[in-house]
């Protein structure tokens, strides 16, 4: 009789062990369906971007085989890129990704980042 209590004791045992790491198993996985959608969510903004890119080259590139002659223009000095960085991180923070140094070309999940708008105001 006192085996058959020991018995039940040692399953009862194991029974909450199997069910803790039920419980750990579930949380992984809400976890990795998480980061899937995230990453998922953000691959999407990545080749938005990517498409937008390479629309814009092959424009560029378009236009700089016409001659100067033909555009009727005179040559004008080569840009010096002033702004374009500030520009450039203005347009990605907007596009959805964080330009922070704390989360630095992550997708933002959730409205605004303070660490993004504050170097954006500097």
């Amino acid at each position: 009789m006192k085996d058959i209590f020991l018995r039940m004791e040692e399953l009862e045992s194991d029974l909450g062990k199997v069910h803790a790491d039920f419980g750990d198993l579930k949380l992984k996985i809400k976890e990795l369906l998480e980061e899937n959608q995230r990453l998922r969510i953000e691959n999407q903004q990545l080749r938005k971007v990517l498409k937008r890119e390479t629309d814009t080259v092959a424009v560029s590139q378009e236009a700089a085989e016409e001659p100067a002659a033909a555009k009727g223009d005179v040559p004008l000095a080569p840009n010096t890129g002033v702004g374009e960085g500030y520009d450039n991180l203005a347009r990605l923070y907007h596009e959805g990704f964080h330009i922070c140094n704390v989360y630095y070309g992550h997708l933002r999940m959730e409205g605004d980042c303070l660490f993004c708008l504050s170097f954006l105001s500097k």
